[in-house]
């Protein structure tokens, strides 16, 4: 048996790694290698489009992008083409293709009239210019949630939605105002004596609106891409997840290669229901995602009953657990020990920040800019410094009596921009 199974190794061999098949593989790589290394954008702007059907793949890639320090920018009626492509400025530009409600024959009907006729000044503009038999109101609303049409700055997304007196969105009188617009044009051109325009015809008046709250908008930009482009919700806790998580929902789904780990995780609640068994017990599922990855986990009995009411989609969570083999049970799964909201991480284990900087960094103008700093951000958080000496090793320890901060997401960005270690305990 073992010789026979040698003579079809030997076999295999000859036909899967002859030297013809190997050098097409080392050509296509080097070839790949080379353009992901001398024309990043436009390597990753072609990947992007051959994944543009599955949204996993997308967001996967567009990790890959944010790793290489290639801006992925969101749709735009002015620059998008249908596939990803790369503009002036070396960034990737959101393909249309990708919105949903959307559809070909929209979006050719936008690239064409932009060809012809140059890009577009206004809202108004586009909805004069574009073919409104093809670009209907669904179009309008799935590019005005993507955020195509951020570019016109005087309008934000909220005020496309607001509803008159008439219960009609502004969107919607967007649209009658550009179809009034285009039939008035059409009757003109065949009028034996001609007559007056469309262009007589007044724009309707752009109402007044409470711009959206990021969670808000993110979540009606992931509606129609699939995923979130400007941003993410989980952005706003990025203290709570580097200072206190210990994992990423990726690892739940990779349990043998994180056995018997002590997790904390920051997760969304995207999807949530409650159940009962066959015997009548309630239990819960929700599924859990972050910037990566998703994964469904169940609540049974007093996990259930004690932390039922995170079954919410929208709610922003810290799950502590460990990766194990439960009793009674055979195979490897998250065991919670505990959920909690998110922001409660900050205020209930944060102790103060701890700021290590080395005496070739401190100068007048890092004390400065740290005051100035400081002073701004006045809070209820100690604040520790530490000095080292990174000749000899010698660290002196501070202390401060004095100052707090408030240790907020600005602030923190603006911290770690110096040149320090920062740690929060």
């Amino acid at each position: 048996k073992v010789e026979k199974i040698w003579r079809d190794w030997e076999a295999f061999a000859s036909y899967a790694f002859n030297k013809s098949h190997s050098t097409c593989y080392a050509w296509i790589a080097y070839q790949t290698a080379y353009l992901k290394a001398n024309y990043p954008a436009e390597y990753m702007a072609s990947v992007l489009s051959n994944n543009m059907n599955d949204i996993k793949q997308v967001s996967f890639f567009m990790e890959e992008c944010k790793r290489m320090g290639v801006p992925v920018l969101g749709p735009d009626v002015n620059e998008s083409n249908y596939h990803f492509t790369v503009n002036k400025e070396g960034a990737i530009r959101f393909g249309l293709g990708a919105i949903k409600g959307l559809g070909s024959a929209p979006v050719q009907a936008i690239i064409d009239e932009r060809a012809k006729g140059g890009t577009y000044k206004s809202i108004f503009d586009l909805a004069k210019r574009v073919n409104l038999r093809v670009c209907n109101k669904k179009a309008f609303e799935s590019l005005a949630y993507a955020g195509g049409f951020d570019s016109f700055k005087n309008v934000h997304r909220a005020q496309y939605f607001k509803e008159d007196t008439n219960n009609r969105t502004f969107l919607e009188n967007v649209i009658r105002f550009g179809s009034g617009f285009q039939d008035s044009e059409n009757s003109s051109q065949v009028s034996m004596f001609g007559g007056d325009t469309g262009s007589n015809l007044p724009e309707p008046l752009i109402p007044q609106a409470e711009e959206w709250g990021n969670i808000y908008a993110l979540n009606k930009e992931k509606e129609v891409v699939g995923i979130f482009i400007s941003g993410h919700p989980l952005d706003d806790f990025r203290i709570e997840i580097e200072a206190f998580c210990t994992g990423e929902v990726a690892y739940l789904n990779n349990p043998e290669a994180h056995r018997n780990r002590e997790l904390i995780l920051a997760a969304i609640v995207s999807e949530a229901e409650h159940r009962f068994t066959r015997k009548g017990d309630p239990f819960g599922t929700l599924l859990i995602e972050d910037y990566n990855d998703s994964h469904k986990l169940f609540l049974w009995r007093e996990n259930y009953l004690k932390y039922k009411h995170f079954l919410s989609p929208g709610s922003f969570i810290a799950v502590k657990g460990r990766i194990e083999v439960p009793p009674r049970r055979t195979e490897l799964e998250f065991v919670i020990h505990s959920i909690d909201v998110l922001h409660n991480l900050k205020d209930t284990k944060v102790n103060g920040v701890h700021l290590k900087v080395s005496t070739k960094s401190l100068d007048q103008i890092l004390i400065t800019d740290l005051h100035q700093l400081f002073s701004a951000n006045v809070g209820q958080c100690p604040v520790h410094f530490t000095v080292f000496d990174p000749l000899d090793g010698t660290e002196v320890r501070m202390p401060s009596k004095t100052i707090k901060v408030d240790l907020n997401n600005a602030f923190f960005k603006t911290l770690k921009s110096y040149d320090l270690e920062i740690e929060i305990k």
